[in-house]
């Protein structure tokens, strides 16, 4: 499946959302989600970005690829993602979660560490910053 993740910051804050749908349920991580047919990867990271938190962004830059492998039912059976990663900036709106999003919040960059996030998520979080800072 090809994703994106898109980490929208506003100043020092980052846009996360909790998780409500497996894989990560319960979990916190940047907006993101499945790429459309026919549908370009910025396009379908600012449609998720309002699908899920109802704030305007700007895609700033891609930033890298992120590849998951995680098992499903059964012994053999792969969940396999390619994300596509892009740092963003927030425009406009407040974080009101919707879609497949059980909560939307902005998290300050100290706090981050304090916050159950996606396993692996966190450096590519914070390369994020460092894109939109330059």
């Amino acid at each position: 499946m090809l994703g994106v993740s898109i980490c929208v910051w506003r100043g020092d804050e980052v846009l996360l959302v909790k998780r409500g749908k497996p894989p990560g349920a319960g979990m916190w991580a940047p907006v993101g989600g499945k790429v459309e047919w026919g549908e370009s990867l910025i396009e379908a990271g600012l449609r998720e970005v309002t699908e899920e938190t109802s704030v305007a962004c700007e895609i700033i830059e891609f930033s890298q690829l992120r590849e998951i492998l995680a098992p499903e039912a059964g012994p053999k059976a792969r969940h396999h993602v390619v994300l596509a990663v892009f740092a963003a900036r927030w425009l406009a709106g407040e974080a009101v979660a919707g879609d497949d999003a059980d909560r939307a919040e902005w998290v300050a960059i100290d706090r981050l560490a304090q916050v159950p996030l996606v396993e692996g998520t966190l450096p590519y979080i914070l390369a994020t910053r460092r894109l939109v800072r330059a």
